[in-house]
């Protein structure tokens, strides 16, 4: 797994600065011509290894050099599956932030990159990646310097590096590096670059690197007790051949989150059964945290709601809290109104307090739909499932009908064909009227109890 002495030459020679005036993309194309694809990764923790260490990489000029190349040596693969991923997350997220997509071993794994590097690396992770590659390091330094790159949007990024993370376990987390950083630099210029050097090559071409190398705690295991007759303990030798057969506990360290997993991702193409279902919401109600590890993004939101809506409200009620529920209700909002879409937004409304202006679009969008779709036959069966939902938010005084009462009127008077809509009509005008004594009081909210 370590480099030879002629590759770490190599890789040096790409990373110097001399360079200063080549462009990223013909720098990454020379580091790609003379490394084969399986050497890469090799490659990628070198580069770490030295914009780790200020002491081994000082010259800003060779540290964006390197981040240049660090980003594009997985050229053409998605950016989260490359195995320095969460690194780039950890950089430019702030401390709290960046315990979201957990430490890839510890914290001094992770570069502590000067705000030009930082500026280059959001660059780089944003939408104008290639403009930036024909640049040379020098316009890079010139430009960024001071003004700061668009911060990108890394929220998809990690979650993906979240749901490879959970599959890992908790021991690769864990560890100390062996290698610590020198204190004192030596004055001279020519002796610095000769030492660093000489360290560089006894750090990478060891046999293994000790870039490879950590401090990490032993897995212990208890010792079985001896079988014991008078205070001595004795071997259990049988005479007879006798054939055993080995006892094995299957559920034994096997982590909640990889069943949930397996389950949610069922729940996005089919029915869960009975069991199953209320096997999720167990798991859930032991550990609401798992919610953000089970595979669940906002775009799969529409699957699991059209096949497993039960499933749907127990998880957006776990999310409530997320800074991501917004996005989960505005893909709610928008997606095609259907019975099971309703009987989510229903749920929702008698359980929690949901955001008016949220409750008010879910309603002009099932109205919307109502008046556009050509189906008769389906027209005439949405409109009484509006019309039903409707009057089950207003008799539960859940929403405030005077804020809608135009449009909901309007929308009664085009289907007042409809039994169900010539029911609502006469509601409203109950509360137009003030007549309010048919009208069943609030339900008091509780949690969904999906047993």
């Amino acid at each position: 797994m370590s480099l030879s002495p002629q590759d770490l030459v190599q890789l040096l020679d790409i990373v110097n600065e001399d360079n200063v005036n080549i462009n990223f993309e013909n720098l990454s194309n020379q580091l790609h011509q003379k490394f084969p694809k399986e050497n890469h990764f090799k490659i990628g923790m070198t580069l770490l290894l030295l914009l780790q260490h200020n002491d081994l990489l000082s010259n800003q000029i060779q540290r964006v050099i390197a981040v240049g190349l660090l980003y594009d040596l997985y050229r053409g693969e998605s950016i989260a599956t490359t195995p320095f991923a969460s690194v780039f997350v950890q950089i430019l997220k702030s401390p709290e932030e960046s315990t979201i997509v957990g430490k890839i071993n510890n914290p001094s794994h992770v570069p502590a990159l000067s705000q030009c590097e930082k500026n280059l690396l959001a660059g780089l992770l944003g939408p104008k990646s290639n403009e930036i590659m024909k640049k040379s390091p020098r316009q890079v330094i010139d430009e960024l310097y001071f003004v700061p790159s668009a911060q990108p949007d890394l929220t998809s990024l990690q979650l993906q590096i979240i749901e490879r993370q959970s599959e890992l376990p908790a021991m690769t987390k864990c560890g100390n590096p062996v290698i610590l950083p020198e204190i004192e630099h030596i004055n001279s210029k020519d002796n610095d670059k000769n030492a660093s050097k000489k360290i560089i090559d006894e750090l990478i071409t060891g046999n293994p690197p000790l870039f490879e190398q950590s401090y990490r705690p032993e897995f212990l295991r208890l010792a079985p007790p001896l079988y014991q007759t008078m205070s001595n303990p004795i071997w259990m030798n049988f005479t007879e051949p006798t054939q055993f057969t080995i006892e094995y506990d299957t559920s034994m360290c096997v982590s909640n989150c990889a069943g949930a997993r397996r389950l949610m991702s069922k729940a996005f193409k089919s029915v869960l059964t009975l069991q199953q279902q209320q096997y999720l919401v167990t798991v859930l109600e032991k550990d609401p945290k798992l919610v953000y590890h089970i595979g669940l993004t906002p775009n799969k939101l529409p699957d699991l709601v059209e096949n497993n809506p039960l499933i749907a409200i127990e998880v957006l009620l776990k999310l409530m809290q997320s800074s991501q529920i917004t996005e989960y209700f505005s893909v709610l909002v928008n997606m095609e109104m259907s019975l099971h879409s309703m009987e989510v937004v229903n749920r929702l409304t008698t359980t929690v307090d949901l955001p008016t202006e949220f409750v008010h679009l879910y309603i002009s969008n099932c109205i919307s739909t109502c008046e556009t779709i050509k189906d008769r036959y389906m027209q005439n069966r949405l409109v009484r499932l509006v019309c039903v939902f409707l009057q089950s938010l207003i008799r539960n005084k859940i929403i405030n009908v005077q804020e809608l009462f135009i449009e909901v009127q309007a929308f009664c008077i085009e289907f007042s064909r409809i039994r169900e809509a010539a029911a609502l009509f006469r509601l409203l005008k109950q509360l137009e009227s003030g007549d309010v004594g048919g009208l069943s009081t609030p339900v008091t909210k509780s949690k969904i109890n999906m047993s």
